[in-house]
Parts: structure tokens; sequence; C-alpha cells
């Protein structure tokens, strides 16, 4: 609950506040000129100046440190049952002076740069801590819970954003954050909307990866674990196979040189039948010459002659027989040089034929070496095969692993986020009573307002946490401004019940845009009379042309209540006093 709001220049306005119904309003003049803005008086400025005290970043636009120098704010509330008051500088914004703190707090300002101050993260634990009961300490703590600033944006709406949906304090809140924040504020399990919020960031993270594995982008998976499964196999079978070479490999010192003379016997033993298939050649052509060559006989030349009529005399006869016995002797000559030729060449392939024989007994030796033994450079060569294999192999392991622990995650994820929703039903079952509640005092109010009973809708599906409201003619923007006042009406009753509440509830004037007169007039009232009965706070700042003084009851007197009248007759008239 909030009793003052001050400030160290004497231009601002102060304004205090009584539990129950407060007013903040900017009056403005029948004759206003367009120089005057009722907007530039203060209104918004006054709310920003609570979030500024409460923790809230500091916001240059909204505080420039060049227009105001020197200025600090102060805050005075009840936390912990006591009052304390803090104060907080625009030109010094990180440390938050506080007055009035109990020793027994379980945190307590120290002493920075001669100031003795809290953090902005020590004073909202601290704050989070009395007024939601959240712990002080979140060392530890592995769940993502609400925070005292998510929290008290639901109480203290800021800015045009925080009127458009009722679960939202501002606009496209995080959806999980939303769960988280109003799941705390209705007194439901929210431990378990943080456990959505887990399931639902693991999900996709893995629909990431899925869409990474299907586009090929993403190293570890390397295709389809079918076509893996089978490259492993194929793998497994070369690995053992080469993994027997290198076991039955040994290493000859003189591998090099052995293989060299093996080549080269090789080469020598070819020479050896090339020249034998030569001889036997030449064998051949030497005996077909030995047989062909024949003397002609004697009386050769006699036949010839007397078959045409010629008889020869008894001298050529003589001649004849001379010439025969020269040829005789050439033929002699030849068959004895042919003789010795064949005998010559049958030597020499006698010889050859030895030296073939150990030069082929000699290399088998070699190649019996060779097959048994290996070069230290081939036997380098088939390790690193051996290796690439291995590597290889451990590679496609891998990406069959990564296959099945994405598959084991995918199916973990479903099958957690379905005991979770059996869960969160069972707990929001269990708690049927606090979610009627709310509901009940939603419907309540609605009803009030609008003479039809709202639907505030609380259930849990496979995604986490639902929240919605339904009312008649939801769809203009007045309507859709009630169910923001209701929705936060019923939050402020709610929480007025119990032992540690912020007791306090503070509208702008936004949420009465568009809004009936008729309708305005009953949620002020409404506000009244609920804040007062209640024990809580509620303030909201008006503008004076926005009160629907024909449709307040003759017994409410709005004046009573007003806190604060914002003018606009002069700068004076302003909340701050000065403009920029």
């Amino acid at each position: 609950m909030i009793r003052e709001i001050t400030a160290n220049q004497s231009s601002f306005q102060s304004v205090a506040f009584t539990k129950g119904f407060n007013v903040v309003l900017a009056d403005r003049k029948k004759e206003e000129t367009k120089k005057h803005s009722r907007n530039g008086l203060g209104k918004s400025t006054l709310i920003e100046i609570i979030h500024f005290c409460l923790g809230a970043n500091a916001d240059e636009d909204v505080f420039p440190k060049e227009h105001l120098p020197g200025w600090e704010f102060s805050l005075e509330l009840a936390v912990g049952s006591r009052p304390v008051t803090v104060t907080r500088g625009v030109e010094n914004p990180a440390n938050f002076l506080v007055s009035g703190v109990p020793s027994n707090w379980p945190i307590q300002p120290t002493v920075r740069k001669g100031v003795e101050a809290f953090t902005a993260k020590e004073w909202t634990l601290l704050l989070g801590h009395f007024l939601f009961g959240l712990p002080y300490d979140t060392d530890g703590n592995s769940l993502r819970g609400p925070s005292f600033r998510s929290l008290i944006s639901y109480f203290i709406r800021r800015r045009t954003d925080a009127y458009s949906i009722p679960f939202e304090s501002f606009r496209k809140q995080i959806a999980s954050d939303v769960q988280i924040n109003n799941a705390f504020l209705l007194g439901l399990a929210w431990e378990d909307a943080s456990e959505f919020l887990k399931i639902k960031d693991r999900s996709k993270d893995l629909e990431s990866i899925k869409t990474a594995i299907k586009a090929g982008v993403l190293d570890g998976f390397g295709g389809k674990l079918g076509d893996l499964e089978t490259r492993q196999v194929r793998l497994k079978d070369l690995v053992t196979k080469r993994q027997a070479e290198l076991e039955s490999f040994k290493v000859h010192p003189h591998y090099e040189q052995i293989q060299t003379d093996a080549n080269r016997l090789t080469g020598e033993i070819h020479s050896l039948v090339d020249a034998n298939l030569v001889d036997r050649k030449m064998l051949e052509l030497y005996g077909q010459n030995v047989s062909a060559e024949q003397p002609p006989p004697v009386d050769f030349l006699d036949r010839i002659y007397q078959e045409v009529g010629i008889f020869l005399p008894t001298t050529v006869f003589r001649r004849i027989e001379e010439v025969r016995h020269f040829h005789e002797t050439i033929i002699s000559n030849r068959h004895a040089f042919l003789a010795n030729e064949v005998e010559r060449i049958k030597n020499a392939l006698s010889k050859r034929e030895v030296q073939s024989q150990e030069k082929t007994e000699e290399r088998a030796a070699l190649m019996d070496i060779l097959k048994t033994h290996g070069a230290l450079e081939e036997y380098t060569k088939l390790q690193q095969r051996h290796l690439e294999t291995v590597s290889e192999l451990n590679a496609v392991t891998l990406m069959i692993k990564n296959h099945r622990a994405f598959e084991s995650g995918m199916s973990e994820v479903r099958i957690a986020q379905e005991r979770l929703h059996q869960k969160a039903r069972w707990d929001l079952d269990e708690r049927r009573t606090i979610r009627e509640r709310a509901i009940s005092l939603f419907n309540e109010y609605s009803q009030h307002l609008h003479s039809a009973p709202g639907n505030l809708v609380v259930d849990v599906g496979p995604n986490g946490f639902r929240f919605d409201v339904e009312i008649e003619r939801s769809g203009s923007g007045g309507v859709g401004h009630m169910k923001i006042f209701c929705y936060d009406l019923m939050l402020a009753r709610l929480w007025a019940e119990q032992s540690v509440s912020p007791r306090v509830l503070i509208h702008d004037s936004d949420i009465f845009n568009g809004v009936d007169e008729r309708q305005c007039a009953r949620a002020l009232e409404l506000a009244a009379q609920e804040s007062q009965a209640h024990g809580f706070q509620y303030i909201c700042t008006l503008n004076s042309d926005m009160i629907p003084e024909k449709e307040l009851s003759s017994d409410f007197d709005l004046s009573q209540f007003i806190r604060l009248r914002l003018t606009d007759d002069d700068v004076k008239g302003s909340l701050l006093g000065v403009r920029f």
C-alpha cells in the first residue's frame, strides 16, 4: 500500500494516499487553448515515478537527466507491515536509499561510494518477498519463476500497452511469462507453467535440429538413419579385414632390395626365354636346309638332251662329272657347317635352360619372402588406411548415436509433456476452489458492469495453462478495457485476503478510454466499494472530462476521494511544476 509520493524539488506536487478509493484528477479550464495539454499534467508521470521507486529500469525518455538535474523521488509504502521510504535519484538511479529498514530483513543495505543503499536487484528481491511471498534467495532454483517486477505490473499497469489484454502487462508479452505470472497470481501451480516452458524450449530446440538435419546443414548427423546403419556395417567389415592384414603383416628390412632383385631376375628369365625361342627357330630352319640340299644325278643332263634329240660327246660328260664332284664337296662342307651350328645352338639352349631354371628358383625364393613380408612404407600406408577407416566408422557411429539420441529426445519430450499435462490437470482439479473463487468474482464484477455475466476461462492443455475472458460485445475497445478492469479488481480482491500482499491496484485513465459513461460510473463505484470493504488501496487517474457525473449514484461523491488535482492554469499546476 502506497502512503505518499514526494520529491526533493519544491515545484513537485506531493500526494498522499489512503486505504480504499483514491483519485488523481487532471482538471482543465473551460477556455483551454492549444498550448495547454492535460496529457502533460503528470498523471502518467506519477505512475512512472511509482515504478521508478519500485525498481523499474531508469527511462531517460521519462526522466531526462538534462531536464531534471538533481531530482530525487521518494515513495513511502508499507513493506512487511512496516512503513518504509525509498528514495531514488534521476542522476544516480543505481542506488535505492531506504529509510526505516528493520534489522531482521534478510538483505541489508550496504555502503557504496559512501552511501548506504540497496541495488535494484536487492530492492526488488525484498519487495517480491514481502509483497508476494517470493523467495529472496533464488540461487539453485532451476525453475523460471515470477519476479516482483513482472507481478507488480499487473497491479500497477504502466503505459497504454498494458491495457490491451488482461493477462499481459505489456503488448506481445512472452507467452510463457504470461502463463507463469497469471498462474502465480491466481494461486495455481505456477511451477507447472515453468515446467511447460522448459519442455517447450526443449521441443523448440529439437524441432530446430530436425529442420537443420533435413536441410543437411548440421554436422554430426550426415543423412538418414537407415543409410548410416548400412554404411556402419560395411565399415565394420572393412575395419576387421584391415586389422587382420595389419596383424599378419611382416616388415622385411631389405624388402625394397629383394623386390628389385626379383624384378631383375624376372627380366633376365624373360631374356633367356626369348633367346631360346630364337635359337629353336634357327634349329628348325637348319634342319630343313640339310634335308633339301642333295646333288643332282650324273645322267640328268644326258636324258634332257636326248629327249630333244641331242647327244653329248664323252668329253662333255667328263667335265660334268667334275662339276658334280665340286657341288658334292660344297654340299658336304655346308652340311658340316650346319651340323656345327646345330650343335652350338643345342649347347646354348641347354645352358640357357639351366640358367633359366636357376634364376626361376632364385626368384621363387625371393617371391616367397615378398609374399610373407612387406615394406615399412607399405605397412605405414596400410596402417594409415586402417586408421582412416576406423575414423570414418567412429564418425558414422556418432552420427547414428546422434540420430537415436534425437529420436529419443523427441519421444522423451512427448512423454514428459503428456505426464506434465496430467499432473497440471490434477493440480488444477485439486485447486478447484481457488479457481472457482476467481471465476466467480470475475463473473460478479462483469455482471455488475454489463448486466450480463462474463466468463473467465482458466484451463490447462498439452502446452500449458490457458487463460481467456469472454464478455458480450467484447469487440469494442471499451468492453476490452473493462475485461482488464474486472480481472485486475478480482486479483486485488483475492490478494487482499492474504497476509502477504501488495494491497494496491492502480489504473491510469487509459483504462476508461472508449468506455460507456454508465459502465465507467459503475466501475468507479465498484472499485470504491471493493477497496473500502476489503482493505486494499485503489488509485486511478482521471481527466475531468471523463467523469460520468450524470451516471454516478446520488450518494457517491467522487470529490471526496480526490487526493491530487492537477490543472493546466500554468506550469505550476502540473505534477513536476516544470516543462521539458
